[in-house]
């Protein structure tokens, strides 16, 4: 499933093509995704003008004079830019024709992705009240998530990847960033420190940035018609490494189910 990085790089690969452009028309093939697409987007999108690309939590939003598009990949789902009218493929549901020539494309094997629709003032929807801070703002901080630990007996793992506690923290970078802050994943959020929160959320920010960062080098051609989605290459300390030697003491990566999900760390390591 896309990230926060790879829907960010996502972003950042679509937006140059999308600002300010004039939406010429909606071509919806498969209108069945996680929620129907709605068929009145035929008629709203044509002659609205996207204004900018955002990226909350990890969906996208596609803002326009009259209303936002609201984007997200679910398991399988990417986005191309690529000429008006190339004959579509298995999979590609829908195209965003814009009078640049080019459109946007969305694909969606698995079909567990959205395309919904926002007029509400302020991009007011369910899906977005309920979340937390970006973790890469300055709403993110120690002290905050403190606070929402305290009585909280679920593992610091779950609770970081809790959407809202705080968004994007993915199984992988939660992984990464309790390693780089020698905890373990399976503590009790109560029973750790203002301190040890304040080392938790140093490495959330620095593993989500050096993500995107690394995504924005190794970004492939989004307007190749075969290319896969903006993945980058990761750089992983003890995600997937199980049995291999741990970086700082050579001890074995130990891995472990917490909450349905595989989690890795190093035993001699985080505490």
């Amino acid at each position: 499933m896309p990230e926060l990085p790879e829907v960010e790089t996502m972003r950042r690969g679509i937006q140059p093509h999308l600002q300010n452009q004039r939406i010429l028309g909606f071509d919806l093939r498969e209108h069945r995704l996680r929620w129907p697409i709605p068929e009145s987007l035929r008629r709203q999108l044509p002659g609205c003008v996207i204004r900018k690309v955002r990226r909350r939590a990890k969906y996208l939003l596609i803002d326009t004079d009259q209303g936002s598009l609201l984007l997200h990949m679910g398991m399988s789902g990417s986005l191309r830019i690529l000429p008006n009218r190339t004959p579509a493929m298995a999979h590609d549901h829908w195209d965003l024709q814009l009078a640049s020539g080019q459109c946007l494309r969305f694909r969606d094997p698995r079909r567990f992705g959205a395309t919904l629709w926002i007029d509400s003032p302020g991009n007011s929807h369910p899906l977005l009240d309920k979340l937390g801070p970006e973790p890469l703002s300055d709403e993110f901080h120690a002290g905050q998530l403190f606070e929402k630990s305290r009585g909280r007996k679920v593992a610091i793992k779950n609770f970081i990847m809790n959407s809202r506690i705080v968004v994007g923290v993915g199984n992988i970078y939660a992984s990464e960033s309790l390693f780089m802050a020698g905890i373990h994943p399976s503590r009790q959020a109560q029973r750790i420190s203002k301190k040890r929160y304040a080392a938790l959320t140093q490495a959330i920010k620095e593993v989500l940035q050096k993500a995107i960062e690394q995504g924005g080098t190794t970004l492939r051609d989004f307007q190749q018609q075969d290319g896969q989605p903006g993945y980058f290459a990761q750089q992983l300390k003890v995600y997937g490494r199980d049995g291999k030697a741990c970086p700082v003491c050579g001890q074995a990566i130990r891995k472990q189910v917490i909450g349905q999900r595989s989690s890795y760390y190093c035993a001699a390591c985080q505490r």
